[in-house]
């Protein structure tokens, strides 16, 4: 769907589905967990911040293949406007989710809900979730006290090549980006709240 609407605005011309074949999504786990895989995915206990950790790296990792993937079958058709304007909402609303901001956790899950009512698929229905857990897990820690207990975070990882573009790539992007990903992804889901709509009427009235 916002493919589709960025072509509508930008491009013109044939939508081409990005919506790829995704097996697992190989998330790394700062911390062991008792419970079980599936749970932990979508619907874990969040009681520390080492829990919030983990799933604000688990829609790190979500963010960014949407945004790579989507890119990619993007740049295939021949629409590189709309590319690289997914790959920054998408990318650079991960980096939010992971340095636990409410309001990307809050943007990106709105985006992404919006794109899987329209365009529904079961990859789409299970990143969904995982951004919903997120996204529940950076409002039950806001309202942590902070210095508490439960807040504390776990020591972000520096060794591997994963460990720098998840654990420091963000903390290091999230200050430089902040001001204009508030503006670009309010925009952004402006844009395509306004062609959704006009989608519609024009169902409508054809």
């Amino acid at each position: 769907m916002l493919t589709a609407l960025f072509d509508f605005f930008l491009d013109g011309g044939h939508f081409l589905s990005s919506n790829a074949r995704v097996e697992t999504l190989g998330l790394s786990e700062s911390s062991p967990r008792s419970e079980s895989r599936l749970k932990s995915l979508f619907w874990p206990e969040i009681e520390n911040g080492s829990d919030v950790d983990y799933l604000g790296a688990q829609g790190y990792w979500v963010c960014t293949l949407v945004a790579v993937v989507s890119f990619v079958f993007l740049i295939v058709a021949g629409k590189p406007i709309t590319g690289v304007a997914i790959l920054l909402f998408y990318y650079l609303g991960g980096v939010c989710v992971r340095e636990r901001s409410r309001y990307g956790a809050a943007v990106v899950f709105a985006m992404y809900l919006l794109d899987t009512l329209l365009s529904p698929g079961v990859i789409r229905v299970l990143f969904a979730a995982l951004l919903l857990s997120n996204l529940r897990a950076t409002w039950i820690a806001s309202a942590w006290k902070p210095g508490s207990e439960e807040s504390f975070l776990p020591p972000r990882l520096n060794e591997s090549w994963t460990d720098k573009f998840r654990d420091i790539l963000p903390g290091w992007l999230w200050p430089k980006t902040r001001i204009f990903y508030y503006v670009f992804s309010a925009a952004f889901l402006l844009l395509a709240i306004f062609g959704v709509v006009m989608m519609l009427l024009g169902k409508v009235s054809g």
